[in-house]
């Protein structure tokens, strides 16, 4: 396994410089500003966050776990009863992935970040499909890499990938692929065809593959979920899947996650949870058991929900002049131009004040994204009609 040397060469930044230039974020600016004034009538789609309770089944199997007294250390890599439902529920999905594949995480976010600890060091070189979620994009910089990001084109038929424009980023000594599909903010979805041949490239040139798999099963397509590199990767390659139980079971507020890693980069991972957080709480990990087990009724209502709410809003979105919404494949936001912004931030924080509506500047997921405006979606319809009309009214004030 060819990790990443520790040493920082006196021409790269330090770890403090990295942290100091990292971005802050675009949607907590605009809605801090706002929950920091109190409007509480604001009708907010700015967070990726369903607007519905984890179901009662996986409260109730934390709760258990707390009242037996499940409150104490467990395994870094996450308990053997969770870890053994993932298999199971991986290999149903795709192909078999064995248990020594997979560590629990205190959320997609950490997973991700573990991940680029063990495999990423100061000046490697790593390469990202944007626009895309900002912690993503940063979470390379804060262990020194440089970032170059290849964007997506936009149509009002959709996202697209310039496959050829991709490869031809991935050169040579590039230490690795960050990709999230289904995609957040644009819900752009890679094709199997496409996967695999960003996965050839990067055998051939020993690139790993980091794949962001947040969305997997917010998927409008045919199947149960979206394409997966877990379905065609084959042992010894360098992938990794990161995961969260987040989106699929309505578990935002509980922080936990999963990774998918060969077995000879999962040792190095674990010591890095020894020195992150330990081990991630044994009774959300018993509510995670539930939910993988149990909780397939949960999804299915979850993207039927979703379904019916994008193909709402798309269309009400195209019927305001100066608005292009294309429809997403996957993932639970809209990610629509707006004709005339220049300035997404400040487009808006003045929605905010002006029509009471929190959506998220297009520029939070880069400048690739700027002029366009993130809607999630994962809302009642009843509640996105008033949104509707409040961004209509707002659109007619400005002309």
């Amino acid at each position: 396994m060819n990790l990443p040397a520790l040493s920082i060469p006196p021409n790269l930044l330090t770890a403090r410089d990295a942290v100091l230039r990292l971005r802050g974020s675009k949607i907590r600016e605009v809605a801090n500003a706002s929950l920091g004034r109190g409007d509480g009538d604001v009708l907010a789609f700015w967070f990726g966050e369903p607007d519905e309770l984890t179901p009662e089944f996986i409260r109730r199997a934390g709760i258990a776990a707390l009242e037996a007294g499940e409150t104490f250390y467990t395994h870094n890599y996450g308990i053997a009863e969770l870890r053994a439902a993932l298999a199971a529920y991986l290999s149903g999905l795709h192909r078999p992935v064995a248990v020594e594949n997979i560590i629990v995480t205190s959320s997609g976010m950490p997973a991700l970040m573990l991940v680029t600890q063990a495999l990423v060091g100061p000046g490697d070189r790593v390469v990202e499909v944007t626009p895309l979620w900002p912690n993503l994009v940063e979470i390379p910089k804060v262990l020194g890499a440089q970032v170059t990001c290849v964007p997506l084109d936009f149509a009002p038929s959709g996202w697209t990938l310039n496959l050829d424009r991709l490869l031809a980023a991935l050169t040579p000594g590039t230490r690795a692929l960050y990709i999230n599909s289904p995609n957040n903010p644009t819900g752009w979805t890679a094709t199997r065809e496409v996967q695999q041949k960003i996965l050839d490239h990067c055998r051939r040139l020993g690139i790993w593959i980091i794949a962001d798999d947040a969305y997997n099963r917010m998927y409008f397509g045919e199947g149960a979920a979206a394409p997966s590199f877990l379905d065609i990767a084959q042992d010894g390659d360098r992938l990794v899947s990161t995961n969260t139980f987040s989106k699929s079971w309505l578990m935002t507020g509980w922080r936990i996650g999963w990774l998918v890693a060969p077995p000879e980069l999962a040792v190095q991972i674990g010591k890095l949870i020894e020195y992150n957080t330990a081990c991630v709480p044994v009774f959300v990990q018993r509510a995670g058991v539930v939910a993988v087990q149990a909780g397939e009724m949960v999804i299915r209502h979850t993207v039927e929900r979703y379904r019916r709410a994008r193909d709402f809003l798309i269309p009400e979105l195209n019927a305001i002049p100066g608005v292009q919404a294309a429809i997403p494949l996957g993932a639970m936001y809209a990610f629509f131009r707006v004709e005339g912004v220049t300035d997404s931030l400040a487009f808006c924080k003045k929605l905010v004040v002006d029509a009471k509506l929190g959506l998220a500047p297009g520029i939070a997921f880069g400048p690739e994204g700027e002029g366009f405006v993130r809607w999630c979606f994962a809302s009642s319809v009843e509640r996105l009609g008033e949104g509707i009309e409040r961004l209509g009214t707002q659109m007619r004030r400005l002309g």
